[in-house]
């Protein structure tokens, strides 16, 4: 039996997933991290790869980018394939001025514009989006063992990369601010496109999950890393991710 986005045969993927956006991320990670890594997906290219981390199964799946494709990979990975523990690794643009190119990010919640919540819920509350109290504690006490730095807060997790028709730097809020400052203002330290999806369905399916990122752009400062970068390097977050989804 497989899914209809992923060739996949039940038991060829572990319980334990990373999930990068980038098929080529993906690539990467299963052939420096995983021992015996066997790929089990390449429909749309989203490449999924099952091998060994320190003796312990761990799958890796690349979902593409934003929520609704996202959101069809986890979905099936959970009520399809039986994954119990799922953590995103990907990139994020910094907003608050403490955060640095390459910094590590991890989610302890996501707030959003998208509709997701409010198709859920039918408008009846703003549920809040938050990871797994358990995994957030460990990628941090992992991050410490490690001896990589982390920073541990909220995230925008957006519908739109290119919004030209509102534009959040330039829609003001009362009291004078744009809607980036407010939002860094409350706390928001950088903007992305999966997290909220994440928490949602694994809330739902009573799963474990939890978004970890990579700075590799800063919107206010107008710097970048390359493409190539994104793809092969990173991986900071990657050992904290493995280190955690483990335990």
């Amino acid at each position: 039996m497989s899914s209809p986005h992923n060739s996949a045969e039940i038991g060829d993927i572990a319980e334990r997933v990373l999930l990068p956006g980038d098929p080529v991320r993906a690539k990467v990670i299963a052939e420096n991290f995983l021992d015996g890594a066997k790929k089990y997906n390449e429909i749309r290219n989203a490449y999924g790869f099952t091998g060994k981390y320190k003796g312990v199964p761990v799958s890796i799946q690349a979902t593409g980018m934003g929520i609704p494709s996202f959101s069809i990979y986890v979905h099936e990975l959970i009520h399809v394939y039986g994954a119990k523990k799922l953590i995103r690794v990907g990139t994020c643009g910094g907003m608050h001025p403490d955060l640095n190119l390459r910094d590590v990010l991890i989610a302890s919640g996501s707030s959003t514009d998208s509709s997701i919540v409010e198709k859920t819920f039918g408008g009846a509350i703003n549920f809040s989006l938050i990871p797994d109290f358990s995994l957030l504690v460990k990628a941090v006490s992992c991050a410490v063992n490690l001896k990589i730095p982390v920073k541990v807060g909220n995230v925008f997790c957006t519908d739109r990369f290119y919004n030209d028709y509102s534009s959040p730097t330039g829609v003001y809020t009362s009291g004078g601010l744009t809607l980036d400052e407010k939002m860094i203002q409350h706390g928001i330290l950088a903007v992305e496109m999966e997290s909220a999806a994440l928490y949602l369905l694994a809330a739902a399916a009573n799963v474990q999950a939890l978004a970890i990122f990579t700075v590799s752009n800063h919107l206010g400062r107008h710097e970048e890393t390359t493409a190539a970068e994104r793809e092969n390097d990173f991986n900071d977050m990657v050992k904290i991710a493995l280190e955690t989804v483990i335990q």
